[in-house]
């Protein structure tokens, strides 16, 4: 029997569990949760969805952006600005989409193909959110406008209006429409990046992670699909931050500040580097550490919280997602061979391939 085919029919099996609980968590959650706890996991989902693009880019493609901010910064203004021109909702979320992915593109395009170190990449990418933070909080007075949309500066833009049904402006959702809408298009966007890194695409996006130069000399060009999948991420970034901003109704040059850049790599870092579920795991136990921590006058929220990241960095080094995996492999070996020894060895093999 072909080695690889139970490691195809294990991920099989999680692509579809993990479809199955987000589709019992999108479908179940108005029926237990109240209005204020709706809109928490509706935060919540945006950001797991923040968390899965850095996920992507960072885990498959080995780019590190440590500047993902930039992308989710420019996906919310960018529905924010148009939305508020246009009336509809429609349009605006495609240009949440578009607009950091051509931004992107065009970085990307100077980065890659300038052939620049992976260590300037992760530098280029932090400076250009400092940069943005700089530009949008600089723009307050009436005169920084685009269309009828004021930028607002620090203050930001408040009241934007609500996703609505397509093409249809007089029909704004109401919580529960934005909860399904926000859970909605992060499992979509989870089966997506599935089925790239199933397709030749993505295979060769982490062929080119894992040995750029054999990649290169078999005939792909690594600069281009880097660029894709650094699209690719800003893309599920931007949406991310359309989400954000529906959210709060609100958005502010807070987006592209460096916390949030910092905040996504803890994100996957947490959840565990080289999946896509851990990412979005991450995100949602950071946030609701945040959560709880903020509520609590014991201990200062920000020294608790960043002695439970270093714990999280220094103990589990490999995040959750695989831990748990390598716990759940064990334990089915242990079930199928009680002899000492077995469970490590199958553990071994599993992890070679």
């Amino acid at each position: 029997m072909n080695p690889a085919l139970p490691a195809r029919r294990a991920s099989a099996l999680g692509f579809a569990a993990t479809l199955a609980l987000g589709l019992a968590i999108l479908f179940g959650a108005p029926h237990v949760l109240d209005t204020f706890g709706l809109v928490q996991c509706t935060g919540f989902a945006a950001l797991a969805m923040f968390g899965l693009s850095q996920g992507f880019v960072w885990g498959f493609a080995g780019v590190m952006s440590f500047g993902q901010a930039a992308f989710l910064g420019l996906g919310g203004y960018a529905y924010a600005v148009s939305v508020i021109n246009m009336g509809d909702s429609s349009i605006p979320v495609l240009l949440s989409i578009l607009v950091p992915m051509a931004f992107a593109g065009l970085l990307g395009y100077f980065m890659f193909y300038g052939r620049i170190s992976d260590a300037y990449i992760g530098v280029i990418t932090l400076t250009v959110s400092v940069i943005l933070f700089q530009l949008v909080n600089a723009t307050s007075g009436s005169q920084y406008r685009i269309g009828t949309a004021e930028l607002g500066g620090f203050n930001g833009i408040p009241a934007i209006p609500a996703l609505n049904a397509p093409f249809h402006p007089d029909e704004p959702l109401d919580f529960d429409g934005i909860w399904y809408a926000a859970m909605g298009a992060l499992i979509l966007v989870y089966g997506f990046l599935r089925a790239v890194l199933a397709a030749r695409l993505g295979r060769v996006i982490v062929a080119i992670r894992e040995n750029e130069v054999r990649a290169q000399l078999i005939g792909y060009d690594p600069r281009l699909y880097k660029l894709i999948a650094f699209m690719l991420a800003a893309g599920v970034a931007g949406l991310a931050g359309c989400l954000y901003a529906n959210w709060g109704g609100f958005i502010s040059p807070t987006v592209f500040a460096l916390p949030m850049s910092a905040q996504v790599i803890i994100y996957v870092l947490v959840g565990g580097l080289g999946t896509l579920v851990g990412p979005m795991l991450g995100a949602v136990l950071i946030q609701a550490l945040i959560i709880a921590a903020g509520s609590q006058t014991v201990v200062d929220s920000n020294l608790g919280l960043g002695l439970v990241l270093v714990g999280f960095v220094l103990l589990v080094p490999q995040g959750l997602l695989p831990v748990a995996r390598s716990a759940a492999l064990r334990l089915v070996d242990r079930v199928r061979d009680p002899r000492p020894g077995k469970a490590a060895d199958t553990l071994a093999t599993e992890s070679a391939r």
